[in-house]
């Protein structure tokens, strides 16, 4: 792993949105945390000795395994007790229905994007963890591969987030689309009857709520930090309609945040947050905002609306009494008259290659547990994993209700071409921009400008130019 790239992404990232999803405010560790180490490389599983993903057979094999794996995860929220979705325990206790020799410790953190490097480094992470943002060629020094690509993508959706040299060593979580979690009962009464489709109607909306509602049109989010990060989200496929655009095209563009004049790419995305601090369609005070207070607060339709990923429609809905009033619609955006929703993974299971055998055999299990017979996308209101149940409609949350209703289309990222695996990474470790790599820094200086009137819009998206082309230029890269 290049260390550069870890201490700029420590510096300024910390949860990237579409991975957030943490519940509480301080590391949480569940089970016992003096729980040895199962770790040694000279205790590593052999080639051979542990079968890949798509062999094994879910409450068949290892049925009489005996041994305990360590878990370590974003989820600190599904730690507690009166979680109001399905809580770790939960999961583990289904588990346990078939293998009830395995046990499963959850060690989770509010700050995992850090923390997950600096423990990956360390080597003290356990048998499982959600991969944190590594260079790609540094995959399989960490993480034990699952199978090779074309095997692993008949069995599950999104194999080629982490893969390299054609080996598959990520499975995801979840996936979830991008979109802006709102108050139907807040539109409602505003007037608003038709969702926005395009970035001036939607600031348009937001005025409206302004005038006519006692809510706060546009949560920013601002003090959280790792939310803010949930708008470089919007600058692909929302924002383009081009499936290749973030891992390929993005890459080789001279000056990607430059204005289209046409409404799209990545200068509108973030021209509609500029634009409503600057306007007073958000809070009063950003510094003051609060994330768990937050959800509370869209239940009870004192917001509002949020940009944030489809894993935050449920967390919505249980926070408060009204979860009929939460919605999810697609981002207000249209290329040549067609609205995209990108679908991308959330965090993806890694196993430790250091490991022995026994807890690697445990821990696929557990991870395909999670993936094909738990519910865990589908209850956090993601899209499907199973490599299949993308055909079966019923699998759909119903978050996703005003995507289906306007026949938006689900469309994934493309991988980088091969030998640019770990460019994206390169330039945002040299441009300290971190764009879809937890670069909430960015964004919440363009909130600071917008509301102090510091600044203009153009004059920020030129400074960011002007450092995605250096980066470009330092690494030789060919600019289109």
């Amino acid at each position: 792993m290049e260390w550069k790239k870890v201490a700029a992404l420590s510096l300024a990232a910390t949860m990237t949105v579409a991975l957030a999803a943490c519940g509480n405010t301080a590391e949480t560790n569940a089970g016992d945390s003096a729980a040895s180490s199962s770790k040694s490389s000279s205790s590593s599983a052999e080639d051979g000795d542990v079968i890949s993903y798509g062999d094994i057979k879910l409450g068949e094999d290892y049925k009489d395994l005996k041994t305990t794996i360590k878990v370590f995860n974003n989820r600190t929220d599904m730690l507690d007790d009166d979680y109001a979705g399905t809580n770790w325990a939960s999961y583990i206790e289904e588990f346990n229905k078939l293998y009830p020799n395995i046990e499963v410790q959850v060690d989770a953190s509010t700050t995992y994007a850090e923390d997950a490097l600096l423990r990956l480094q360390g080597g003290d992470w356990g048998d499982i963890m959600m991969i944190p943002e590594v260079d790609k060629s540094d995959l399989g020094t960490y993480f034990l591969p699952y199978g090779d690509l074309p095997t692993m993508e008949k069995q599950v959706n999104y194999a080629t987030k982490w893969t390299y040299d054609d080996q598959v060593y990520g499975i995801a979580s979840t996936a979830v689309s991008r979109g802006v979690v709102y108050n139907k009962k807040v539109f409602q009464e505003a007037g608003i009857t038709e969702l926005p489709k395009t970035t001036e109607e939607f600031t348009t909306a937001l005025q409206t709520i302004k005038d006519k509602t006692e809510a706060i049109p546009l949560y920013t989010n601002y003090a959280a930090g790792w939310t803010m990060g949930a708008w470089d989200d919007y600058i692909a496929v929302t924002a383009t309609g081009d499936a290749k655009y973030m891992n390929q095209v993005f890459l080789h563009t001279q000056d990607p945040f430059a204005d289209t004049k046409d409404g799209t790419h990545a200068y509108n995305v973030y021209k509609v947050l500029y634009d409503a601090v600057e306007l007073g369609l958000t809070e009063d005070d950003y510094t003051t905002t609060d994330w768990e207070g937050s959800k509370g607060m869209l239940n009870s339709g004192q917001i509002g609306c949020m940009v944030l990923g489809s894993w935050a429609y449920p967390q919505m809905q249980q926070a408060g009494p009204n979860a009929d009033d939460i919605g999810y619609m697609p981002f207000p955006m249209s290329v040549d008259g067609k609205q995209y929703a990108a679908a991308a993974p959330d965090y993806c299971y890694g196993i430790n290659k250091d490991s022995d055998a026994d807890h690697q055999k445990a821990a696929l299990a557990f991870v395909k547990f999670m993936t094909e017979q738990s519910g865990f996308s589908y209850n956090e209101g993601g899209l499907p994993i199973k490599a299949g149940d993308e055909a079966i409609d019923e699998k759909y949350p119903e978050v996703y209700q005003d995507f289906l209703a306007n026949d938006i289309v689900f469309v994934p990222d493309e991988p980088a071409v091969k030998g640019e695996e770990d460019l994206l990474n390169t330039l945002n470790a040299d441009s300290e921009l971190m764009v879809a790599g937890g670069g909430n820094e960015k964004i919440q200086s363009l909130v600071e400008h917008a509301a102090n009137k510091d600044q203009t819009f153009d004059e920020i998206m030129d400074e960011w130019n002007q450092k995605w082309s250096g980066a470009q230029e330092a690494n030789g890269v060919e600019v289109q």
